[in-house]
């Protein structure tokens, strides 16, 4: 598509000529009247906070330009006023009491209120609602409003249930309007607070926003927003390439390096996500030493190296150096050797291999697939064979909620609170969602820390649960992500270390 671009440019008229000469400095980009920014994944639903697409870190840009979240966070992550402007426990931790912002409009012109925070946080407390994270939302009961503070009872300590108001499922939605339409009126025409409001969305293909000019945080600068969704890299590269997108993410980092070098912009900076690999307690899963040898067979580092042009930190647990139970004493070494002697005690050779599926996106993320094919070549070295499978991200969400993925999945998890329950914790504990590990030893030593008030001693819990899980390998932690954002030179962004990609954050350079 680009090369046919380039020629068309390149024959005709003078004035052809001119428009060719123009385009590769973008000179037109100054005077954008419309942003257009080319996605990395489609929108299944309008309601943040229920179902499946509420917990896919990816999607939760579009809802926050759209829906504010209870606590505002900022881009490097640190929580700050936002539909709440304070917050905090009684003396003895059992009660919340939340300060709600005034002079707030839904986008239908409504009056914000307190009523919206308390039945927000009420509903999604409903195990009926659907909620995801209710397991979260449900320490909380007897929510009420007291003039312009809304109080909750707290029946069962959550050491991080301020962090979850600015994390997922966290927004604030309309009590008055979406009892007025119900779940199907709302996901047909929905409303928040937030910076843009919708003006069309098509399925699968885009949706426009225009700019809520009465935003407590101050009108965004680009009045009309197009979001594309392209799935597909290569076509993400071609969009902003040829100047019909302004701007685009995760793309293969040389096409990030080759195109920076020259018509476009870009940034890349480190964010709060990590590429890992599900082991589910299924099948040949259940045999220690074929995963600890899975485990030991794969060199991260030239992975990130090799793909991922340096773009990229390996990880040994599912804790980053930001995250707050990050222990650098936890390592799994690179180690084929091993690997191979850990398969022959159980009966596994390159002769004869242990066979299972490995289930991957493909061009989600930068090099996804490509990851794990080198992951397969590496794996077939030592006596391990395992059959891609490729899927979309909305599948392996599907799968991982009916504990039936594959006994290996690739995913990247987010955790832009850096907290261990946030990582670790819903990762790996049996019980939850979002895991396909149930072994009940792991269960056990999970259990108490949810609700530990000892700040010190809760860290220190999730650290001795890393290093049970490192040295059991019931997950293989690959690295953390370096997101790589391209954009026209007319367009200044300020990249979220979250890894949403947010309109209302983006101005004219």
């Amino acid at each position: 598509m680009t090369k046919l671009t380039r020629r068309s440019l390149l024959k005709g008229t003078a004035a052809a000529a001119t428009l060719a000469a123009a385009a590769p400095t973008f000179a037109w980009a100054q005077q954008i009247e419309e942003l257009v920014i080319a996605y990395n994944v489609n929108l299944p639903s309008w309601d943040p906070t229920v179902g499946a697409s509420a917990v896919n870190p990816t999607i939760q840009g579009i809802y926050q330009s759209v829906f504010d979240q209870f606590i505002l966070q900022q881009p490097d992550l640190s929580p700050a006023p936002g539909l709440l402007t304070d917050w905090g426990w009684n003396d003895d931790h059992s009660q919340v009491w939340m300060d709600v912002r005034e002079g707030v409009k839904w986008h239908d012109g409504s009056d914000f209120t307190a009523e919206d925070v308390a039945w927000s946080l009420a509903r999604v407390a409903n195990p009926e609602t659907g909620s995801p994270i209710q397991f979260v939302w449900g320490t909380l009961e007897n929510h009420r409003v007291e003039g312009n503070r809304v109080i909750a009872d707290v029946k069962q300590f959550d050491p991080t249930i301020f962090k979850w108001m600015y994390f997922l499922t966290g927004y604030v939605l309309p009590k008055a309007y979406y009892e007025k339409v119900g779940a199907d009126g709302f996901e047909a025409a929905p409303i928040g607070t937030g910076p843009y409001m919708v003006e069309k969305y098509e399925r699968n293909a885009y949706v426009r926003l225009k700019a809520n000019e009465n935003y407590w945080g101050g009108a965004p600068e680009f009045k009309s927003v197009t979001i594309k969704f392209v799935t597909d890299a290569a076509a993400r590269v071609a969009e902003v390439e040829s100047g019909n997108a302004h701007v685009t993410l995760e793309m293969p980092y040389e096409e990030f390096d080759r195109l920076k070098a020259g018509k476009l912009d870009g940034v890349a900076a480190p964010i709060s996500d990590i590429g890992m690999i599900f082991f589910n307690d299924i099948e040949v899963m259940t045999d220690p030493n074929v995963r600890k040898a899975a485990v030991m067979a794969v060199d991260k580092q030239a992975i990130v190296d090799r793909l991922l042009s340096g773009y990229g930190v390996p990880i040994d647990t599912l804790e980053t150096p930001e995250y707050d139970a990050y222990d650098p004493t936890i390592k799994t070494p690179y180690d084929p050797e091993g690997a191979k002697a850990l398969l022959a005690e159980s009966g596994y050779s390159t002769d004869n291999p242990v066979k299972f599926t490995i289930q991957t996106t493909r061009g989600f993320k930068p090099k996804d697939y490509e990851i794990i094919q080198a992951i397969v070549g590496l794996w077939r070295r030592v006596g391990i064979e395992a059959e891609i499978e490729v899927y979309e991200v909305a599948k392996h969400y599907e799968l991982r909620a009916a504990d039936q993925l594959a006994p290996a999945a690739f995913y990247n998890w987010g955790n832009s609170v850096g907290d261990p329950t946030t990582s670790t914790g819903f990762a790996m504990y049996g019980p939850s969602p979002h895991s396909v590990w149930d072994g009940q030893e792991l269960i056990d030593m999970i259990n108490p820390l949810w609700g530990e008030a000892d700040e010190a001693k809760r860290i220190e819990g999730w650290k001795g649960v890393s290093r049970y899980i490192a040295d059991n390998a019931l997950v293989l932690p690959l690295l953390q992500y370096v997101q790589p954002i391209l954009h026209a030179p007319g367009v200044k962004v300020t990249p979220h270390a979250s890894g949403a990609l947010l309109p209302h954050l983006m101005t004219r350079a």
